[in-house]
Protein backbone atom coordinates (compact mmCIF):
# COMPACT_ATOMS: atom_id res chain seq x y z
CA UNK A 1 0.00 0.00 0.00
CA UNK A 2 1.56 3.25 -1.16
CA UNK A 3 -0.09 5.63 1.26
CA UNK A 4 0.84 8.50 3.55
CA UNK A 5 -0.75 10.77 6.12
CA UNK A 6 0.94 14.00 7.15
CA UNK A 7 0.17 17.07 9.19
CA UNK A 8 1.92 20.44 9.14
CA UNK A 9 1.13 23.16 11.66
CA UNK A 10 2.61 26.66 11.70
CA UNK A 11 1.49 30.02 13.04
CA UNK A 12 -0.06 30.63 9.59
CA UNK A 13 -1.65 27.30 8.61
CA UNK A 14 -2.72 23.85 9.76
CA UNK A 15 -2.60 21.31 6.93
CA UNK A 16 -3.62 17.65 6.87
CA UNK A 17 -2.94 15.41 3.87
CA UNK A 18 -3.95 11.79 3.38
CA UNK A 19 -2.83 10.19 0.11
CA UNK A 20 -3.08 6.85 -1.68
CA UNK A 21 -1.13 6.61 -4.93
CA UNK A 22 -3.06 3.52 -6.04
CA UNK A 23 -6.54 4.94 -5.86
CA UNK A 24 -9.46 5.72 -8.15
CA UNK A 25 -9.34 9.52 -8.17
CA UNK A 26 -11.54 10.13 -5.14
CA UNK A 27 -10.84 13.38 -3.28
CA UNK A 28 -12.06 15.41 -0.35
CA UNK A 29 -10.48 18.85 -0.55
CA UNK A 30 -11.11 21.83 1.74
CA UNK A 31 -8.54 24.63 1.77
CA UNK A 32 -11.00 27.51 2.04
CA UNK A 33 -10.07 28.59 -1.51
CA UNK A 34 -12.71 27.37 -3.95
CA UNK A 35 -10.72 27.58 -7.17
CA UNK A 36 -7.66 25.94 -5.58
CA UNK A 37 -9.86 23.11 -4.27
CA UNK A 38 -11.19 22.64 -7.82
CA UNK A 39 -7.62 22.38 -9.16
CA UNK A 40 -6.54 19.87 -6.51
CA UNK A 41 -9.58 17.76 -7.42
CA UNK A 42 -8.22 17.72 -10.98
CA UNK A 43 -4.90 16.30 -9.76
CA UNK A 44 -6.67 13.51 -7.88
CA UNK A 45 -9.10 12.70 -10.68
CA UNK A 46 -6.60 12.67 -13.54
CA UNK A 47 -3.78 11.13 -11.49
CA UNK A 48 -6.10 8.47 -10.04
CA UNK A 49 -4.96 9.32 -6.52
CA UNK A 50 -7.27 9.07 -3.54
CA UNK A 51 -6.59 12.03 -1.30
CA UNK A 52 -7.90 14.21 1.45
CA UNK A 53 -6.47 17.69 1.89
CA UNK A 54 -7.68 20.03 4.62
CA UNK A 55 -6.18 23.38 5.47
CA UNK A 56 -7.09 26.15 7.86
CA UNK A 57 -5.01 29.14 6.87
CA UNK A 58 -4.75 32.85 7.50
CA UNK A 59 -6.94 33.73 4.52
CA UNK A 60 -7.66 37.07 6.18
CA UNK A 61 -4.07 37.96 5.16
CA UNK A 62 -4.17 36.31 1.70
CA UNK A 63 -4.05 32.85 0.14
CA UNK A 64 -0.26 32.62 -0.25
CA UNK A 65 0.50 30.76 3.00
CA UNK A 66 -2.32 28.28 2.41
CA UNK A 67 -1.34 27.46 -1.18
CA UNK A 68 2.38 27.17 -0.39
CA UNK A 69 1.88 25.07 2.75
CA UNK A 70 -0.50 22.72 0.96
CA UNK A 71 2.19 22.30 -1.72
CA UNK A 72 4.83 21.59 0.94
CA UNK A 73 2.69 19.04 2.80
CA UNK A 74 1.41 17.37 -0.38
CA UNK A 75 4.99 17.08 -1.65
CA UNK A 76 6.19 15.49 1.59
CA UNK A 77 3.22 13.10 1.63
CA UNK A 78 3.96 12.14 -1.96
CA UNK A 79 7.57 11.28 -1.11
CA UNK A 80 6.47 9.28 1.93
CA UNK A 81 3.90 7.32 -0.10
CA UNK A 82 6.49 6.46 -2.78
CA UNK A 83 8.81 4.86 -0.24
CA UNK A 84 12.06 3.63 -1.81
CA UNK A 85 10.72 4.22 -5.38
CA UNK A 86 11.58 0.65 -6.41
CA UNK A 87 9.88 -0.42 -9.62
CA UNK A 88 8.36 2.96 -10.56
CA UNK A 89 8.51 4.40 -14.06
CA UNK A 90 10.09 7.58 -12.58
CA UNK A 91 9.31 9.86 -15.55
CA UNK A 92 5.97 11.28 -16.63
CA UNK A 93 4.93 13.61 -19.44
CA UNK A 94 1.53 14.98 -20.35
CA UNK A 95 0.44 17.36 -23.08
CA UNK A 96 -3.05 18.39 -22.06
CA UNK A 97 -5.66 20.38 -23.99
CA UNK A 98 -8.38 22.35 -22.25
CA UNK A 99 -10.36 24.19 -24.91
CA UNK A 100 -8.04 27.00 -26.10
CA UNK A 101 -5.28 26.03 -23.65
CA UNK A 102 -2.55 23.48 -24.28
CA UNK A 103 0.16 22.77 -21.71
CA UNK A 104 3.12 20.46 -21.29
CA UNK A 105 4.04 18.97 -17.92
CA UNK A 106 7.16 16.79 -17.77
CA UNK A 107 8.54 15.47 -14.50
CA UNK A 108 11.17 13.21 -13.01
CA UNK A 109 10.91 11.78 -9.50
CA UNK A 110 14.67 12.11 -9.35
CA UNK A 111 15.36 13.20 -5.79
CA UNK A 112 16.59 16.52 -7.23
CA UNK A 113 14.15 19.43 -6.75
CA UNK A 114 13.75 21.85 -9.64
CA UNK A 115 10.85 23.79 -11.14
CA UNK A 116 10.93 25.23 -14.63
CA UNK A 117 7.69 27.22 -14.96
CA UNK A 118 7.04 28.99 -18.27
CA UNK A 119 3.32 29.74 -18.09
CA UNK A 120 2.09 33.26 -18.76
CA UNK A 121 -1.35 33.54 -17.18
CA UNK A 122 -3.11 36.62 -18.61
CA UNK A 123 -5.41 37.50 -15.69
CA UNK A 124 -4.03 38.41 -12.24
CA UNK A 125 -6.84 36.44 -10.59
CA UNK A 126 -9.49 33.84 -11.29
CA UNK A 127 -12.35 34.55 -8.95
CA UNK A 128 -10.66 35.25 -5.61
CA UNK A 129 -7.58 33.17 -6.53
CA UNK A 130 -4.33 35.04 -7.24
CA UNK A 131 -2.91 33.37 -10.36
CA UNK A 132 0.73 33.94 -9.36
CA UNK A 133 0.13 31.33 -6.64
CA UNK A 134 0.01 28.56 -9.26
CA UNK A 135 3.80 28.74 -9.57
CA UNK A 136 4.19 28.91 -5.78
CA UNK A 137 2.23 25.67 -5.35
CA UNK A 138 4.35 23.81 -7.89
CA UNK A 139 7.61 25.18 -6.48
CA UNK A 140 6.65 24.05 -2.97
CA UNK A 141 5.67 20.61 -4.27
CA UNK A 142 8.86 20.21 -6.34
CA UNK A 143 11.09 21.19 -3.42
CA UNK A 144 9.43 18.88 -0.91
CA UNK A 145 8.71 15.92 -3.21
CA UNK A 146 12.28 16.33 -4.48
CA UNK A 147 11.05 16.21 -8.06
CA UNK A 148 12.20 17.90 -11.25
CA UNK A 149 9.17 19.50 -12.92
CA UNK A 150 8.93 21.46 -16.16
CA UNK A 151 5.66 23.18 -17.03
CA UNK A 152 5.17 25.04 -20.32
CA UNK A 153 2.24 26.85 -21.88
CA UNK A 154 2.01 25.87 -25.55
CA UNK A 155 -1.20 27.76 -26.39
CA UNK A 156 -4.03 29.53 -24.64
CA UNK A 157 -5.62 32.82 -23.69
CA UNK A 158 -8.22 31.94 -21.04
CA UNK A 159 -6.64 31.99 -17.58
CA UNK A 160 -9.03 29.43 -16.06
CA UNK A 161 -8.43 27.02 -18.94
CA UNK A 162 -4.65 27.46 -18.78
CA UNK A 163 -4.47 26.75 -15.05
CA UNK A 164 -6.85 23.80 -15.26
CA UNK A 165 -4.85 22.31 -18.13
CA UNK A 166 -1.69 22.57 -15.99
CA UNK A 167 -3.25 20.84 -12.98
CA UNK A 168 -4.83 18.09 -15.08
CA UNK A 169 -1.52 17.52 -16.85
CA UNK A 170 0.30 17.44 -13.53
CA UNK A 171 -2.01 14.67 -12.31
CA UNK A 172 -1.55 12.70 -15.53
CA UNK A 173 2.25 13.05 -15.47
CA UNK A 174 2.39 12.01 -11.80
CA UNK A 175 0.27 8.96 -12.59
CA UNK A 176 2.73 7.91 -15.32
CA UNK A 177 5.78 8.49 -13.12
CA UNK A 178 4.41 6.54 -10.15
CA UNK A 179 3.17 3.54 -12.16
CA UNK A 180 4.94 0.32 -11.37
CA UNK A 181 6.67 -1.50 -14.20
CA UNK A 182 7.36 -5.19 -13.55
CA UNK A 183 10.43 -5.00 -15.83
CA UNK A 184 12.17 -2.51 -13.51
CA UNK A 185 14.19 -4.25 -10.84
CA UNK A 186 14.91 -1.97 -7.88
CA UNK A 187 15.25 1.76 -8.33
CA UNK A 188 15.19 3.10 -11.93
CA UNK A 189 18.61 4.75 -11.84
CA UNK A 190 22.16 3.72 -12.74
CA UNK A 191 23.15 5.28 -9.42
CA UNK A 192 20.85 2.69 -7.72
CA UNK A 193 19.30 5.47 -5.64
CA UNK A 194 16.86 8.32 -6.15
Amino acid sequence: MRTAQLQRKTAETAVEVSLSLDGAGQALIDTGIGFFDHMLHQVARHGLFDMTIKCKGDLNVDAHHTVEDVGITFGKAFTAALGDKAGIARYGTAITPMDDALTLVALDLSGRPYLGFDVAIPAPSVGQFDTELVEEFFRAFANHAQATIHIRLLAGSNSHHIIESVFKGFGRALDQATCRDHRILGVPSTKKTL
